[in-house]
């Protein structure tokens, strides 16, 4: 998913003593876990031995060794810390954070059927509707949310990387955006679980005597970093934002690589194989997937196309102040060895008309040559790649191969 885009990035990484510089990452080991910093982007050592004890988060933050929800203090009266931990890697819960805004959504502990909301094993979901209660409630409300610390598996034995320091909800969401009960169903079972949206503050760094002091029960908050303090004063969110600094992204950052991704963009690929323009259709449902306000979105007939597979129009604003502003839509429905080329993205650059966009969406890729031409001319094109359908179809409740067979059975029928 993928903007022209020219904009830099601010490297918030920064060499310390007893920190370790391996391929631009500040990594953490094991031993300076009790005396470091927290820093954005570093990856903090666990043990290698292969249990629980390698987590290194009981020494890093003085917290449990298990589970997704790990805090200080008490759920029924008053958390003092509260650390977030994810895989970034289930496919029916995609956590994610977006580094362009700083938003972080996180699922709950709810995952399996059987359960009420909030009755879960370490009261994850009721700490999420306490706090996001609490950042709604005025500075009263936000002095008793605690610091949220949070942290990503980095991939190698149990190390973890620090992601941010964040607070509750989103200074451009509506306050029922920010917590909100979705409904999942496992085997036919239905069952509620929140989806969580966060901000990561402006705070590349926080201090160790700040935690320290916190463990200890004496919180001296004035050891903060000031955006926390801000927003805890005035509820003002200053989030930590990242602008991209890579102008195209390679044939491997386009592809799913592991297995389940793999199998639902074949199973796409295998349901419009006999009808390919079928797949226009399913472009277009992916396209109001990406972008919600898309008002009207029309899929032409194949031998009226005039180059667009779709063309469309996109709200902005609401009400009679809300303006409408079109694009065009093109589809390829190409294996993950084909590459959208140059003619493919030539088609529907020329048939852009002044102050239309496009929107290019491929079960493949886009080819080095294509992407360069757009981002270096700067051409209004938002590209959805096969990587990008598979996202959007988990954070849309798609996450399996049989939820997607069943959808594209549903939405695009072979008889129709």
């Amino acid at each position: 998913m993928d903007w022209a885009s020219s904009a830099q990035s601010p490297d918030l990484r920064k060499p310390l003593a007893n920190f370790a510089q391996r391929e631009n990452l500040v990594k953490v080991q094991q031993k300076a876990l009790t005396s470091t910093d927290l820093i954005v982007e570093a990856v903090y050592e666990g043990g290698r031995n292969g249990n629980a004890g390698d987590d290194p988060l009981p020494k890093l933050m003085r917290v449990d060794a298990q589970g997704g929800f790990r805090y200080r203090g008490s759920v029924k009266s008053k958390l003092n810390l509260l650390v977030l931990t994810t895989s970034m890697n289930d496919p029916d819960w995609p956590d994610d954070l977006d580094p362009e805004t700083g938003i972080f959504t996180y699922f709950g502990d709810n995952k399996k059927p059987g359960r009420d909301l909030h009755d879960t094993g370490r009261d994850g979901n009721l700490i999420l509707k306490t706090i996001f209660e609490d950042s709604r409630a005025g500075s009263e409300g936000r002095s008793r949310v605690p610091p949220v610390f949070l942290f990503a598996s980095a991939g190698v034995a149990r190390d973890v990387r620090f992601l941010g320091l964040a607070v509750p909800g989103a200074s451009d969401l509506d306050a029922s955006e920010e917590l909100v009960a979705i409904w999942r169903s496992i085997k036919g079972e239905r069952f509620q679980n929140y989806r969580a949206r966060f901000t990561v503050l402006d705070a590349d760094r926080i201090s160790r005597q700040w935690i320290d002091s916190i463990v200890d029960g004496v919180s001296n908050h004035q050891l903060a970093p000031k955006a926390w303090i801000a927003w805890r004063n005035t509820g003002r969110r200053k989030p930590l934002v990242a602008a991209r600094t890579l102008e195209h992204r390679t044939q491997q950052e386009q592809l799913p690589h592991e297995k389940d991704g793999l199998a639902i963009v074949e199973a796409i690929r295998d349901h419009f194989r006999i009808r390919p323009h079928g797949f226009e259709h399913c472009a277009g449902a992916l396209a109001r997937l990406m972008v919600p306000n898309i008002a009207e979105l029309d899929v032409t007939r194949p031998s009226r196309d005039g180059g667009r597979d779709g063309i469309g129009q996109l709200r902005i604003g609401t009400g009679p102040s809300g303006i409408l502003v079109e694009f065009a839509l093109e589809a390829k429905c190409y294996t993950p060895t084909t590459a959208v080329g140059v003619k493919d993205m030539s088609r529907l650059i020329s048939r852009l008309r002044h102050r239309q966009f496009g929107i290019f969406v491929t079960t493949s890729y886009v080819g080095l040559q294509a992407y360069k031409e757009i981002k270096e001319d700067r051409h209004p094109i938002l590209i959805i790649a096969a990587q990008d359908i598979v996202e959007l179809l988990r954070r849309n409740g798609r996450g399996s191969l049989q939820s997607v067979q069943c959808w594209l059975n549903e939405e695009f029928p072979l008889d129709v």
